[in-house]
């Protein structure tokens, strides 16, 4: 306000007059961008910015970091990933692109206009002659195919290299005479090392093993890789790059594991309503005994195209929840990513759909086993979208929930979250879209079936969230208050879409625990 009315220097009101305002847990006030300069080993000179005087963020916020640029093997070029619109243009898409940019000249040139999904993670090659990404076709959509291309700079010609790949790739990495490139893929729920070989387009899984393994660098004749899994954080793996066999060389963490006594984890499939084939997991407590009794948590994960696969987690720790006494179901339900797009589209348009049956199905299943007690269900983002819709048609199936920065009012929803294109996409169109399917997305919203509400909620928000703005747990919270159902609400005035401060998380699981016991243990 200063700026404009030099005596208001105590103002603190903002003007705005665009989308994208502010974004995850941000007001948009300034832009980032990436540098080059030259380092001599003790200090750097001749800096300056890659995008100099445009208002194009690099890397892509919120998440974006150095893996969107990439140099070339001879330093005078750089490909990076930018989305270059602003704005409500900038709200609604996803078409980020990759730019060959010339350091001495300071010229920019697009590579993928006309590919209108995210294209991102540019590699080059070794001989700096073409270069490998990571491309999605259909714009607007976040979860669509990760396909994994490769473009010669010389001619423009471009090849999918996973045109009959089946699953997504991440992180691509070139072997040493460019032949092939590494990269990561979830496959039925565990993340694998695969190697593509470039004429013949043949792909070939390297490791694979109970754990994800993530990032994939060269060393030698081997291969050195993050691996983690739902019993143990981070480590970094030496892989054998013609066995698989791989070994801890980080060993960071055996002194506090070896103190800690783990939950089985068990992969199961089951059969959904419509007689498909569903993967979920089962982590049992410490020192199971089947002749006993256990409460069950099921867990709605969110995305809604997330997968729930060996990682490990410091705000959804399942061996901390089995560790409390509870068994812990985690179906992956139709919309995750790791068994194909059909299954991933599945949930687009359709968030009431089968995806709901499939968490039905997966506690049936469990509640078929003699030491199956009485069950709960939590859940964050869309999952705890589910955990509000849930608790409108269970039926009884449920004695206890907690949802965690959950969508309550689509349509408002709609109008209160930053990137656009999320609802765009998933719910069919906008609340004034007169589709059938908007309107039905729209028509059963979580809020429209609250007056069937009946269940004990916890619902936990974080105030800086704009993804899912605090409101909609407060406005759950209020209705349960309002219905007289047994409730309480947990808000955290500098935390995001996520739990992540120290002390915070250490609160917020006391209190997940202490209302999940009062409901779910005799």
């Amino acid at each position: 306000a200063v700026d404009i009315w030099p005596d208001l220097e105590q103002a603190t009101g903002r003007m705005v007059n665009d989308l994208m305002y502010r974004h995850w847990d941000h007001f948009v006030e300034e832009i980032p961008h990436s540098f080059v300069a030259d380092f001599d080993g003790k200090t750097i000179s001749n800096v300056f910015d890659i995008l100099e005087g445009e208002p194009y963020e690099l890397p892509t916020m919120p998440f974006g970091g150095l893996e969107q640029l990439s140099w070339s093997p001879d330093g005078k070029k750089i490909l990076y990933s930018c989305r270059k619109v602003t704005g409500k243009e900038y709200a609604y898409s996803t078409n980020t692109d990759i730019y060959l940019f010339d350091i001495e000249a300071k010229i920019h040139k697009n590579l993928t206009e006309g590919m209108m999904g995210y294209d991102t993670e540019p590699v080059f090659s070794p001989d700096g002659k073409s270069f490998a990404w990571i491309s999605m076709e259909r714009p607007g959509f976040e979860a669509d195919k990760h396909r994994l291309f490769v473009m010669d700079l010389q001619t423009g010609e471009k090849r999918d290299l996973t045109a009959n790949y089946k699953y997504n790739a991440e992180s691509p990495v070139w072997n040493e005479d460019g032949t092939g490139l590494y990269f990561n893929s979830c496959v039925n729920a565990l993340t694998g090392i695969y190697f593509v070989e470039m004429a013949s387009m043949t792909i070939t899984k390297i490791a694979e093993d109970q754990v994800d393994f993530g990032g994939v660098s060269l060393a030698g004749n081997k291969l050195v890789a993050l691996y983690r899994s739902m019993s143990m954080p981070n480590e970094i793996a030496l892989v054998d790059r013609a066995t698989g066999a791989f070994e801890n060389i980080s060993k960071e963490n055996e002194h506090l594991l070896s103190q800690i006594n783990m939950g089985k984890i068990e992969a199961r499939w089951i059969k959904t309503v419509d007689n498909k084939d569903m993967h979920m997991w089962v982590v049992y407590p410490p020192g199971f005994d089947p002749d006993k009794k256990y409460p069950v948590i099921l867990f709605c994960t969110g995305g809604p195209q997330g997968t729930l696969s060996q990682s490990w987690s410091y705000r959804w720790n399942f061996q901390l929840m089995a560790a409390q006494g509870y068994i812990v179901v985690l179906p992956n339900r139709r919309g995750t990513t790791a068994f194909g797009q059909e299954w991933t589209d599945q949930i687009s348009g359709d968030y009431i759909g089968l995806n709901m049956q499939d968490y039905l199905s997966a506690v049936k299943e469990i509640k078929k086993e003699s030491y199956a007690g009485k069950v709960g269900a939590s859940g964050a983002s869309y999952g705890g979208y589910s955990i509000f819709y849930l608790a409108g048609i269970h039926k009884g199936v449920f004695d206890a929930f907690v949802a965690h920065a959950g969508i309550f009012n689509q349509t408002h929803m709609y109008m209160t979250t930053e990137e656009l294109f999320f609802p765009h996409w998933d719910n069919g169109g906008a609340p004034w879209d007169n589709n059938p399917v908007a309107n039905r997305h729209y028509n059963n919203s979580p809020h429209t079936l609250v007056k069937n509400w009946d269940t004990p909620i916890l619902v936990t928000h974080g105030e800086l969230d704009y993804r899912v703005p605090v409101d909609q747990g407060m406005a759950a919270f209020n209705a349960a208050q309002a219905l007289g159902v047994p409730s309480e609400m947990l808000l955290f005035p500098d935390e995001n879409h996520w739990i992540l401060k120290p002390q915070n998380s250490i609160q917020w699981n006391r209190v997940y625990f202490r209302w999940f016991d009062k409901w779910l243990k005799d």
